[in-house]
């Protein structure tokens, strides 16, 4: 990254920051103290700022209130008319907002109150009309006793009030008639027994019940026929000044950006500076927007300072399959500049770890086919709108997590051919898939397991099918401890990796105490895992002294390095043995992947057993009621498990992987240049 200072004649500012739109690769970086002026325009600046900024909130909030997502580009009107343009959008459908408003409120009024205000109009008849009596409305649980609230009136008002009530669905609502002088009376009586009058809404408040429900009647009826008619009344607004309100709305983001880069220069009586950053490979677009002023334009480019500049921004460039994963990579912070960028090992990871949880070539396929869909979307140009949760995702963020979430399936799909599942057991009651104990011998004797033969599996074909099992996960009785190994040397791997990681970026850096703590802790996890192994978990500490192992020599080796590593960072690091303890622990969280994938595939298993044994039972009609009972049952547990499965390797990643490379410590800001929003060919308009 190149860091740029540039130097202009105030009155050539604007057309300079407008080149320097066009090229968009420089990042600015505010400029803060000295002589020259910062921060907040005075002046005339002061006020073009705030026209501009008016108007373009005017534009912002009017294409809120259209709702409309981007058209097609429009051309720009000409400056002179961007108001016009503006007031001629903002007028009609402020109008059509409010009118929509007030309907959305009268819908919502009467789904509330309508039944119960139809009732009470129902029992007080013409009443409500009445210049000397008063009614007061009230609602009842199915728990509350009306001869309590009898007894209340009958102590504060004798015989001098009416009372009756109303089923209204679940509820009961009901109503006091009594003279007006006596109103409040009632009310008090109704708070004795913990009750309250019945307010109803807004306008509605102010009406006598009768005709509160006759408006709720027509509200009804033609209610959502006329919300029909005011969006399309809406969506025709769109059509007619959605473009050119996009135009106008870029257009005025790119003044406000010319304001906005001003305020972060330095700025004399005649002259403004500006500093930012390009990236090495875009000065030249820098140099040839910059290169048509001449003389009118001073800059200086020099290599960015690393190692003491904590504001250098970071843009992330991989190749065309790591690329997408930034969108799983946008879940963290940026990593801080010239420092490790993680991407290609989520990218290579995560779907892996997702597959070994999931390891179901039906669920691997239910993904693929989500996958397959959400490019569609992005092929055909189109977002998706989770109106649920208020959220729009663009067709660029839909073609990455439709190839994130192929890769993941077919990492599935590849585990469920080697744990043989598919959808649960379903291919392997059915002899698809079956456990062939010869092959597993061959596969896994040499950890010392032997795979057994039951007589009564034997004569029930157990052993007998298409395609062996190589990975049989669901064999908890044997495999058990096979899978949870596979699982933890995932940790050993990534575990050790971030500390070498460390020593690596604190040699580059040329900062000893980080490569101190690498090695102390490289060496101290790393003589934890041959302790492990050598012992064979803690079965045998008669080891201890066989020198003739490796990896009791190595083991040593390991401690030796870490007390050495933290006799030279004690100072900063006093408590570097109960970090080494945690970093232990880091290391067989990665069991997570073997327990959380076990689980899945003890509950897809259940779920097809289910519906199997009900074709067993039953016949024919257990074929139809277990594969609809069995589709149910898949799709509620998939549904509930499937965010655990997703954020487990996102974790795995985030905390043990990252954690011991600093990643999480330290933060660069994103590379965003200064770039345009309108169309190039109205610069000579924009100014």
């Amino acid at each position: 990254m190149q860091q740029v200072i540039i130097a202009v004649r105030k009155r050539d500012s604007e057309a300079v920051i407008t080149a320097l739109q066009d090229a968009g690769v420089l990042h600015l970086k505010p400029i803060t103290g000295g002589p020259l002026n910062t921060g907040s325009l005075a002046g005339q600046d002061a006020l073009a700022r705030r026209e501009d900024e008016r108007l373009l909130a005017r534009a912002e909030s009017t294409i809120a209130e259209l709702g409309a997502y981007r058209p097609a580009p429009a051309p720009l009107p000409a400056q002179g008319e961007w108001e016009n343009v503006v007031e001629a959008a903002a007028v009609p459908v402020g109008a059509l907002a409010k009118e929509r408003q007030v309907l959305q409120a009268d819908l919502d009024a009467e789904a509330a109150y309508g039944p119960a205000v139809r009732a009470l109009s129902h029992i007080v008849g013409g009443l409500d009309r009445s210049r000397r009596v008063s009614l007061v409305p009230f609602l009842l649980q199915p728990t509350d006793n009306v001869a309590e609230l009898d007894a209340a009136l009958q102590g504060s008002l004798k015989d001098r009030y009416l009372l009756a009530t109303e089923p209204v669905g679940q509820n009961r609502v009901g109503v006091i008639a009594t003279l007006r002088g006596e109103r409040d009376a009632a009310r008090t009586a109704l708070g004795k027994v913990r009750l309250g009058e019945l307010r109803l809404p807004g306008r509605f408040d102010t009406m006598p019940l009768s005709e509160a429900a006759a408006e709720m009647e027509r509200i009804q009826k033609g209610g959502a026929d006329r919300q029909v008619a005011l969006n399309g009344t809406r969506e025709k607004l769109a059509q007619t000044h959605g473009p050119a309100l996009y135009a106008v709305r870029d257009a005025l983001k790119d003044r406000v950006a010319i304001h906005d880069v001003r305020a972060v220069s330095a700025r004399g009586k005649y002259s403004l500076a500006m500093q930012g950053y390009v990236p090495a490979d875009r000065v030249p677009a820098l140099t040839a927007a910059l290169g048509k002023f001449g003389d009118a334009v001073s800059y200086e480019l020099h290599e960015a300072d690393e190692h003491h500049d904590r504001t250098i921004p970071v843009e992330l460039k991989n190749n065309s399959y790591v690329r997408p994963f930034s969108l799983v990579m946008g879940l963290m912070s940026l990593p801080k500049y010239g420092t490790f960028d993680p991407t290609w090992v989520i990218a290579v990871f995560f779907p892996l770890f997702f597959g070994i949880i999931i390891a179901d070539i039906g669920y691997g396929l239910l993904f693929l086919l989500f996958g397959m869909w959400l490019l569609g979307k992005a092929k055909r140009n189109e977002g998706w709108n989770l109106s649920f949760f208020g959220a729009y995702i663009p067709p660029a963020t839909l073609k990455d997590l439709g190839f994130v979430t192929n890769v993941m399936a077919a990492w599935a799909i590849l585990w469920g051919v080697l744990t043989g599942e598919f959808f649960g057991t379903l291919l392997e009651h059915m002899h698809f898939f079956y456990i062939n104990p010869g092959l597993l011998d061959r596969l896994w004797g040499w950890t010392g397991l032997t795979f057994p033969v039951e007589p009564e599996k034997v004569a029930e074909g157990y052993y007998k099918g298409l395609i062996p099992i190589v990975f049989p996960r669901l064999e908890t009785s044997y495999f058990s401890n096979v899978a949870l190994v596979f699982s933890l040397l995932f940790g050993i791997l990534q575990v050790l990796w971030g500390w070498g990681i460390r020593i690596q970026q604190g040699v580059k850096h040329k900062d000893p105490v980080h490569v101190w703590e690498g090695l102390a802790l490289f060496g101290g996890v790393g003589a934890l895992i041959l302790m492990a192994f050598a012992t064979q978990a803690g079965k045998n500490f008669g080891e201890f002294s066989n020198f003739a192992n490796p990896l009791i020599l190595l083991m040593y080796v390991g401690f030796a390095l870490f007390l050495i590593g933290w006799i030279r960072v004690i100072k900063h690091y006093p408590l570097l043995p109960i970090e080494l303890l945690s970093q232990g622990g880091a290391v067989v969280s990665y069991a997570r992947i073997f327990a959380v994938g076990l689980v899945s595939a003890i509950l897809a298993k259940l779920c097809t057993d289910v519906g199997w044994s009900l074709y067993e039972n039953i016949g024919f009609l257990g074929i139809i009621i277990g594969v609809i009972l069995g589709a149910a049952l898949h799709f509620f547990v998939l549904a509930l498990t499937l965010i655990g499965h997703v954020i487990q390797p996102l974790r795995l990643h985030m905390v043990e992987f990252l954690n011991p490379t600093g990643f999480n410590a330290e933060t660069s800001p994103a590379y965003n240049p200064l770039r345009r929003l309108s169309p190039r060919t109205s610069a000579g308009q924009v100014k």
